[in-house]
This record gives structure tokens, C-alpha cells and sequence, in this order.
């Protein structure tokens, strides 16, 4: 139909001001192949939204939209600080949409691209605000398989001690339901090359662990500014995922901890039992590598005759103790 099609493909000043399923387009957020996102107006509760229209043949396709009726209500469902929340997923003239919180502020992909690599503070502290939403979509059942900084909202934080504020966005429209319903052919692959893990490339079964090297080449990209391959053409590409060793992020900024080259080794494995189970488990691994590094550069120092105690209070000072018997 010619009203699906100007939907998913008109120009954003085109557009602005009609109204798709009682929301009001105001502006064009971002576009990919499959779908549009545009900031809308919900006109029955007067609020600002993400509306996201998916491409029209996606619709036609009785496969994918049982799928994707299924995996919206799902991660609706999912209640947690770090992921965009959805309020309504439907169709509407032939076309899928899926209406999500509108996020103020901008995305990973952006803040590296103008700040190039995080301070190990920043990417951890980002980092952990991810994990815990993947972790929380695994225990739901839900398995995103395009984790990536462009999927990733950084918005302005409460104080000084939580700078930013992250979501993880783009659960509604899984990659697993793109591939099921032979939108994908031989050679064309679903997804994000730089962040795939190698499983996905090879057609076999993924579960979390899937996510957790996904999640692993985002960190990588924050400490390093690059993802951890990098390859002149896609298959060249697809093949060191698969087959090459992941290089140390310390080769590429030198001065990162000395532990952190084990903990992406880890991370970055090849075969998923072989990786952290949670991505959790793989920022606290970067946490404590961290805080080696630290303990080794400025060890505590022991007067003589008198340890430091590793626990409870520190003795106060000899200036600060009371002088017994001086006065009466």
C-alpha cells in the first residue's frame, strides 16, 4: 500500500505533524535498514515518545509478527533502571511500531565518536549499568544479539557520583526473529559485524553468553576507541571473530591494568562456555582488575613498629591521642 510505504520511508519533513496510531511525528530520531525511529507525541497522555515503524515487509510476514508480538510483551514487561521501557506495541495501515520512553540526551556511539576513549572510571561505571540490564533481559528469557554503542542511551545522571544515566534500548525487534523469517540469505548477515559473536556468525544455538561478547567489544571500543577486530572487508572480518585471537586492549592504550588483557581474553572466547557466565561477572572481573592496578601503584605504607590495620578504623594520629597524666 502507498500509505505503509510513506510511513516507513518518507522524509522526515513529510512526516512531521501526522499522526500514526495516536501518536503525533514531531522529528526523525535515527533510521536503519529495518526500521525508523522518530520522536512522537502520545495524544492520549500528552507525552513525548520514541516511536519506532518497522519496515512494511516485515509485517506481511505471519512468522515475524507472532514473534514480534510475543518478544514486545515480553520486554515490556521487564522492569528495570536500565532498560527503555515500551508502553505500547502494535500495527497500524499495515505497518509494526513499537512506542518506547523517549531518552534526553544522546547515545555510546555518539559520545565516543566526540570524546574518543573512556577513562577506566567512565567505561566501568558505564559498563555495569548495561550488564545489569542484559543480565535482567537473560533472566527473562530474552537474548538482545545486537549489543552495540549506537543500542545504548547515555543520558544526564542525578550528581556528581552518577554522571550518567544508561538504557539499553532495541529488545522489540530481536535479530533471531529477522533470521527465522528468511529476511536474511547466504552471506548476509543480521546484525552488527563488529560486535557479533562467533556463534552467531556460524548458525549455531546462543544463549547470555552470546551477549556477554557483544557487551565485551562495546568495552573494548570504550577503552580503546576501536572494537577489538578490524578488518579491511566483512568476511575478513567475519573470520577473525571466528578464528583470530582477540587483541589485548593494552596494546592499543598502554597503561590500562595489567589485568585487564585476561579478563577480554576471557570475555572475547571463542566457544561461550569458555566466557563469563553473566555479563556482571565480567565488569566486576574489570573492577578488580582496576583495583589491583591501583593497589600496586600506591601500596599502603607501614611505619615501623606499627601496622596498618587491613581492617575496621585506623588509629588516629599521635597528634590527635590524648597526652595521659599531663594534667590533672
Amino acid at each position: 500500500m502507498a500509505h505503509e510505504s510513506d510511513l516507513f520511508s518518507g522524509r522526515p519533513s513529510e512526516l512531521v505533524g501526522r499522526q500514526v496510531a495516536g501518536y503525533r511525528i514531531e522529528g526523525e530520531l535515527g533510521r536503519g535498514g529495518m526500521a525508523v525511529v522518530y520522536r512522537a507525541r502520545d495524544l492520549r497522555l500528552d507525552r513525548t515518545v520514541a516511536l519506532k515503524l518497522l519496515a512494511p515487509e516485515l509485517a506481511r510476514n505471519d512468522t515475524f509478527r507472532r514473534r514480534f508480538t510475543h518478544e514486545s510483551r515480553v520486554a515490556a514487561a521487564i522492569d528495570h533502571p536500565h532498560i527503555v521501557p515500551i508502553f505500547e506495541a502494535g500495527e497500524t495501515d499495515g505497518v509494526l511500531y513499537i512506542a518506547m520512553r523517549y531518552v534526553e540526551g544522546s547515545d555510546l556511539r555518539h559520545l565516543l565518536d566526540r570524546q574518543g576513549p573512556l577513562p577506566l572510571p567512565t567505561a566501568v561505571r558505564i559498563a555495569a549499568q548495561v550488564a545489569s540490564a542484559l543480565d535482567a533481559a537473560h533472566e527473562h528469557g530474552l537474548v538482545h544479539r545486537d549489543v552495540k554503542p549506537g543500542n545504548i542511551l547515555v543520558a544526564r545522571g542525578t550528581d556528581s557520583d552518577h554522571p550518567e544515566h544508561v538504557y539499553l534500548t532495541d529488545f522489540g525487534l530481536t535479530k533471531k526473529s529477522l533470521s527465522l523469517t528468511g529476511f536474511t540469505t547466504v552471506g548476509q548477515f543480521v546484525g552488527t559485524l563488529d560486535y557479533v559473536a562467533p556463534e552467531q556468525i556460524s548458525g549455531k544455538p546462543v544463549d547470555a553468553r552470546c551477549d556477554v561478547y557483544g557487551f565485551a567489544c562495546v568495552v573494548h571500543e570504550c577503552l580503546t576507541g576501536h572494537p577489538p577486530f578490524r578488518r579491511d572487508d566483512d568476511m575478513a572480518l567475519l573470520w577473525a571473530h571466528q578464528y583470530d585471537d582477540p587483541p589485548p586492549p593494552s596494546a592499543s592504550r598502554p597503561g590500562l591494568p595489567a589485568g585487564i588483557d585476561a579478563v577480554f581474553a576471557r570475555a572475547l572466547a571463542k566457544t561461550p562456555e569458555a566466557r563469563h557466565d553473566t555479563c556482571l561477572a565480567f565488569v566486576a572481573e574489570l573492577r578488580a582488575a582496576g583495583r589491583d592496578d591501583r593497589a600496586r601503584r600506591h601500596p599502603l605504607t607501614e611505619p615501623a613498629g606499627r601496622p596498618v590495620p587491613r581492617n575496621g578504623p585506623r588509629p588516629p594520629p599521635r597528634w590527635a591521642q590524648p597526652v595521659v597524666g599531663r594534667y590533672p
